[in-house]
């Protein structure tokens, strides 16, 4: 009989099918663009951090002590001897592209904080969650492309958050049935949403203002990062690109829904994607 890997054993959420749950997300067409090499090593990265939201979000029994077996198992796939599936398909991309530590051990950290903290006060704080849930991916997707700069990876941070507030208020009712909310508490408060607007179906009137105030940042958030798509090049800017026009498609569906994240799933369509990576494409020129 195999062994039980010891990450399986310590709860650690089983691998997920990174295509599949990609296919989901806000940026499929971004994905299906680029040449096979990067594809896989978008895919590996993608796989590492959706098993760490899985276990985080999923796993059975303590969260925190999957985590922490989540934690070894990354120090495995560094030495290339990973155990997990996920983390042995993410072996390759560790060698071949040198990519760092940090931003891995910042995205297990976020699923720890989500352990401890269910809700946050103010848009600032939900920021500086997005600084370990969200940023450390676009910095690594800086890393596989060879194009990482401080200042480059400021404006990545600034795409990035406005793609972790999307997503948040596209899963209010999935979040709150969690036990969290990442709407910013003082905004609902504004807006007069109690807990339980958030799992109501229509969304009432409270919450669908609380979610345009946030899709309102969110937008400013994917302007500011956009000089970002004029320093890159090739693949790089196709990919970077493709998730900033999901996120704009993704605003474009929650507006058009009016707001409501809860009647039904809110996706942006693929045409839609596509029409926002055209247009920001020509706002910077051909890829080069």
């Amino acid at each position: 009989m195999r062994a039980v890997p010891a990450a399986s054993r310590a709860g650690v959420a089983p691998a997920p099918d990174p295509e599949a749950k990609a296919a989901a997300e806000n940026f499929p067409v971004a994905l299906r663009l680029l040449p096979a090499a990067r594809r896989r090593d978008l895919m590996a990265v993608y796989g590492f951090a959706r098993l760490v939201d899985d276990t985080g979000d999923e796993a059975p029994g303590d969260r925190l002590a999957a985590l922490d077996a989540l934690e070894v198992e990354l120090e495995r796939a560094f030495e290339g001897a990973a155990r997990h599936p996920v983390l042995r398909r993410l072996e390759p991309t560790l060698r071949e592209r040198s990519l760092p530590r940090g931003p891995f051990l910042e995205l297990i950290e976020a699923n720890r904080r989500d352990q401890r903290v269910s809700r946050y006060e103010s848009f600032d704080g939900l920021l500086a969650y997005c600084a370990l849930s969200a940023n450390p991916v676009g910095r690594l997707v800086l890393h596989l492309f060879g194009a990482y700069t401080p200042e480059r990876a400021a404006l990545s941070d600034a795409i990035c958050s406005a793609l972790q507030v999307i997503e948040h208020c596209q899963d209010v009712a999935e979040d709150a049935a969690r036990g969290r909310v990442y709407l910013p508490a003082d905004d609902l408060a504004r807006c007069g949403c109690s807990d339980a607007d958030l799992l109501r179906a229509p969304a009432p009137e409270a919450l669908r203002r609380a979610v345009a105030c946030q899709i309102g940042r969110a937008r400013t958030l994917l302007v500011r990062g956009e000089p970002l798509l004029a320093e890159l090049r090739g693949a790089a800017r196709l990919a970077v690109t493709g998730f900033a026009a999901g996120g704009h498609a993704a605003c474009d569906a929650l507006e058009r829904a009016g707001f409501d994240p809860n009647t039904r799933p809110v996706r942006p369509a693929r045409a839609r994607q596509l029409f926002w990576m055209l247009r920001l494409l020509a706002r910077v020129g051909r890829p080069a």
